[in-house]
């Protein structure tokens, strides 16, 4: 079965009960199957994958598939706090224009490089305007040996946007994406039907902390709580797994 050719649909995994074991039906919609242990320690068979384990092993032929930019802005040209305005001036210059009780009002509003400096009274010339720079995409990594796809989603910066003082927009971006993060959505696509593939909520914050995934031709969306724990196990692991981010700056560029 080729994996190369994946999917693009997404369909959501819905939570129909509580009960020990959810049974499959004939339909895609149910083929994400979730096991519920009550007891503190969960016991798997020895044949019994961990997907969060097994997407950090580096060891395994894993491929990266569709690697693609959702939204991306890099622009001087966004208003930001007056605070980071003020901050990236020349110290020979904060003791010329100190800090008054009106520029210390205005700290945390939003305003453009030009109208800092105007009402600071300085040249516009003197406050560097930064790029700011936030890129989100997405990718799907991939086994042709264990049949299984993960999309995941990436991003420079949790915050708006990330602001770098650099020369152009182009060092902008490769600046912002020194410390890139995983976040967000996880979907699964699983078409073994020879190796049960499971999903772990370590911290049990949902009613579901063990999900064993059926065979599926579709992707299927993670909890949020497992979504979590596979992105804290990936981010911990990121330098030895070298393909994710060699795909990013690649599409990047």
């Amino acid at each position: 079965m080729d994996l190369t050719t994946l999917p693009t649909q997404s369909s959501d995994y819905t939570d129909a009960s509580k009960t020990n074991a959810i049974a499959g039906s004939s339909t895609h919609d149910e083929t994400l199957q979730a096991t519920i242990d009550d007891s503190p320690a969960i016991t798997l068979s020895p044949n019994t994958m961990v997907l969060a384990e097994v997407l950090s092993d580096e060891t395994l032929n894993w491929r990266i598939h569709n690697c693609k930019i959702s939204e991306k802005t890099v622009t001087q040209d966004l208003p930001m706090l007056f605070l980071y305005h003020y901050d990236s001036l020349d110290d020979s210059i904060k003791q010329a224009y100190p800090l008054t009780l009106s520029l210390l009002a205005k700290f945390n509003t939003p305003m453009t490089a030009s109208e800092a400096a105007t009402f600071i009274g300085i040249d516009s010339k003197l406050i560097a305007s930064p790029w700011q720079v936030k890129v989100i995409g997405s990718l799907v990594v991939f086994s042709e040996a264990l049949q299984l796809a993960v999309r995941l989603h990436w991003t420079n910066t949790g915050k708006t946007t990330e602001q770098l003082y650099t020369k152009d927009a182009a060092e902008a971006v490769i600046a912002a994406f020194k410390e890139w993060q995983f976040f967000g959505r996880i979907d699964v696509l699983y078409k073994n039907q020879q190796q049960t593939l499971v999903s772990i909520d370590e911290h049990n914050a949902s009613d579901q902390p063990l999900l064993t995934f059926s065979p599926s031709t579709e992707y299927h969306y993670l909890p949020a709580s497992h979504a979590l724990t596979i992105i804290a196990k990936l981010e911990a692991d990121k330098v030895q797994l070298p393909w994710f981010e060699s795909a990013i700056l690649e599409r990047l560029g």
